[in-house]
């Protein structure tokens, strides 16, 4: 069988990681511009057409929109059939090669330091930097390389839940941490909710982070009670009286993206992740006869990566 190249894979993640840095998803910048259709706030709604006109520049100047570009970080999807030249130490190799790079060409910030002595490497390579997250599909010959470039600091919130609390007790937690967010600073509206519900800590937590990054505006959880909690809780958050960042309006969810995984009888965990309003995230799919296939949404929530059965 026929193996992936691995400088292949290097090329594409260097030219996902610039796409990533300067182009909004398509399906988030049409999510923005009918927030700031429906917006009624005039500072807020000034704010947001700023917004529209910064992605455009950026676009054209080829420059990253934001001056923070965040944490680089990889979700890989191997096909069952697929493989690549060298292994997955190859592909990793590879990733981090990229990303040290593409922080020089492009240029991204070099945000990833050393926790304690704050050195800094200059490349967004370190320990356990950038992080990938693996999964698998079947049926498939080829690999998927998403780049998402998150904030690493403020915007996100956990708590566990009990069962009594149930959907009433998830959108208490949902409200309270977007009026903290909102009335201190620490994210930047309007923005893509995930929300993770169950599992345990850390899989509500990836699950969260998972659903604001790799989810396009307009996707719909499968699970209906969970589509009609996305709406609820999307609506909730455009009447807290919170707009564009952090000025009045009605603009500062986007969408929300719920996802689900079972979890322990006794809790009921969840996790919130707001993706700023730098929504950056690129995708590729790369097959081992050379061909890549670039586009803006992930589609890492398959049917396979959301099954509930043995098989």
């Amino acid at each position: 069988m026929p193996k992936i190249p691995v400088k292949l894979i290097e090329d594409t993640a260097r030219e996902l990681m610039a796409r990533a840095a300067i182009d909004i998803p398509p399906d988030y910048r049409e999510g923005v511009r009918a927030a700031r259709d429906r917006e009624t706030n005039r500072l807020a709604r000034f704010v947001l057409t700023e917004m529209l006109e910064n992605w455009d520049i950026a676009t054209a100047d080829r420059r990253p929109m934001c001056a923070d570009t965040g944490l680089p970080r990889y979700y890989v999807k191997i096909g069952n059939e697929a493989a690549a030249e060298g292994g997955l130490v190859a592909l990793e190799r590879a990733l981090r090669k990229a990303t040290a790079d593409a922080t020089a060409s492009i240029p991204l910030r070099p945000n990833r330091v050393h926790p304690l002595t704050r050195v800094d490497h200059n490349t967004n390579v370190g320990l356990h930097a950038p992080e990938v997250t693996y999964t698998v599909e079947p049926d498939a010959d080829w690999i998927d390389v998403t780049t998402v470039h998150k904030g690493g600091l403020f915007g996100t919130d956990w708590r566990m839940l009990f069962p009594a609390d149930g959907i009433p007790g998830i959108k208490r937690f949902f409200i309270d941490t977007l009026v903290e967010s909102g009335k201190r600073g620490l994210a930047c509206q309007p923005a893509i909710v995930g929300v993770g519900i169950g599992g345990s800590k850390d899989t509500s937590m990836r699950l969260g982070k998972e659903a604001a990054c790799l989810r396009a505006v307009g996707s719909r959880n499968p699970d209906p009670v969970a589509a009609r909690l996305e709406d609820e809780l999307t609506a909730l958050g455009n009447y807290i009286g919170i707009g564009a960042m952090g000025f009045t309006g009605t603009s500062m969810v986007v969408a929300t993206h719920v996802e689900l995984a079972y979890t322990h009888t006794g809790g009921l965990p969840a996790a919130i992740h707001q993706f700023c309003l730098s929504s950056r995230r690129a995708t590729a799919r790369i097959y081992a006869t050379g061909r890549v296939e670039f586009r803006t949404d992930p589609q890492w929530f398959t049917d396979y990566y959301r099954r509930e059965g043995i098989e």
